[in-house]
């Protein structure tokens, strides 16, 4: 282990650290938002919305992202819509994820029982009132666990970057593997590039996912 050659690559790792999180934070937006949407759809049973949020979760989450994103990348442009690469990653990101978001989040809004909606309901509340204050605080709650572990997912994901020539963890160190051919270095970076971004994910989720278990069920 050459340790000049790691503090050589250390400011190349750093940049592509911050383009992943970047991109990968962008998409993780997008995909919560997505999630949201089609979960709330899909509990309501909302005529034709419903259909499309149902077609596009099966494509989804039985195909590869690298598949999805060489669609995005290469196929698009040939019908006329240019994308940029960074674009291309967030949102092949944010689609994918959205799939999985939609199917956690309707597992927590159906998880709460229906006499709880028709008792608000039976005191005058509206079905929007229903919904952000009883429905969506229970339902995010139990969905955190879920979500979470999407959260990792999604950012492990971004590893697949590389192909559409971006510059994140993964591309950086194939190509100082190509050019120097100092494989270990270059590896050992990466996977603690890889921890750096991950492990406070991780930890802070545990945090949350016990709170939110106590915050309900007590200790």
């Amino acid at each position: 282990m050459d340790i000049k050659v790691l503090i050589d690559y250390l400011p190349l790792y750093k940049e592509a650290l911050l383009l992943t999180l970047k991109i990968g934070w962008l998409g993780i937006l997008a995909a919560l938002v997505i999630g949201i949407a089609g979960a709330a759809i899909l509990h309501f049973k909302i005529p034709v919305l419903k259909q499309i949020f149902g077609v596009y979760i099966e494509i989804f989450r039985n195909t590869p992202l690298l598949v999805q994103l060489f669609f995005i990348y290469f196929a698009l442009p040939k019908i006329g819509i240019k994308i940029s690469a960074e674009m291309c990653g967030v949102l092949g990101l944010g689609l994918l994820g959205g799939a999985y978001m939609i199917e956690t989040f309707r597992s927590g809004l159906e998880s709460i029982a229906k006499i709880q909606t028709e008792s608000a309901l039976s005191l005058g509340m509206t079905k929007g009132q229903v919904l952000v204050h009883i429905i969506l605080p229970q339902a995010l709650s139990i969905s955190v666990p879920g979500i979470l572990a999407n959260l990792i997912f999604l950012l492990k994901e971004t590893s697949v970057f590389s192909t559409i020539s971006l510059m994140d963890l993964m591309f950086t160190a194939k190509d100082l593997i190509g050019m120097y051919a100092k494989t270990i270095e270059c590896l050992f970076m990466l996977v603690v590039f890889y921890l750096i971004m991950l492990l406070p994910v991780s930890i802070i989720g545990s945090i949350i996912e016990r709170r939110v278990r106590y915050a309900e069920f007590g200790d």
